[in-house]
């Protein structure tokens, strides 16, 4: 297999028989060494972080998969911290898909003059582009579509399927009594141009609390499986 990118979290390789091979990191995102999902940066470097982050994305593609929702997964390798996908487009270079349920981190940071830290949201979802140099900017439904990353009927169909993926996570994390603030997810295309869940769903990209204390990453998913 031939190492095509080294990310912040993963390296993804190219497998032979076309699929993508992702090597899950033990870096998490965040800043001055605190974890934040929102950052684009790497913050920390947590031992175990890279398992419990694939531990969880594998059951949440699972049970994806169950409810009929697209994604690119086919199969993960707990022992070698190792998840195979299938190949996908980016819509540009990339774009970040939050559905939030609470008001917090950039969303508070942005709108705190119209709303409280940790105001209910019925499962907003903005969209930002992956551009480290620019700060992964917020951009609108058509500015998408005059740029021509995607078209309006994509975004409905992208915003459908986030608040659908988003609900899910919630139902899980609730069946724990846990509460989901927000969850950060991508998407890419398929091979038919069909658009699909991508990269992770894991601790690390998602903000989930039990009454008002965060549940850091890997807190998260030992409770989830405990």
């Amino acid at each position: 297999m031939k190492l095509t990118y080294s990310g912040k979290t993963k390296d993804v390789y190219q497998l032979e028989d076309g699929h993508v091979l992702l090597k899950f990191k033990d870096d998490v995102t965040g800043e001055d060494g605190v974890f934040d999902p929102g950052a684009n940066t790497v913050g920390l470097t947590i031992e175990g972080a890279g398992k419990s982050g694939l531990r969880m994305t594998q059951y949440f593609f699972e049970k994806l998969a169950e409810e009929k929702i697209p994604t690119h997964y086919v199969a993960a390798d707990l022992d070698e911290v190792t998840m195979t996908v299938k190949q996908a487009t980016m819509f540009g270079s990339g774009l970040e898909v939050i559905c939030r349920f609470r008001a917090v981190g950039s969303f508070l940071r942005r709108y705190g003059a119209y709303c409280e830290e940790g105001q209910a949201l019925n499962a907003f979802v903005e969209v930002t582009l992956k551009d480290d140099d620019r700060k992964d900017p917020p951009i609108s439904e058509d500015a998408l579509a005059q740029l021509g990353i995607l078209t309006h009927e994509e975004y409905a169909m992208l915003k459908q399927q986030t608040q659908e993926i988003a609900e899910v996570v919630k139902a899980e994390m609730a069946k724990k009594g846990l509460d989901l603030y927000d969850i950060k997810l991508e998407f890419g295309r398929d091979s038919e141009g069909n658009i699909m869940l991508i990269d992770e769903v894991s601790g690390g990209n998602m903000r989930v609390y039990e009454g008002d204390t965060y549940i850091a990453p890997m807190d998260l998913e030992k409770l989830l499986f405990s």
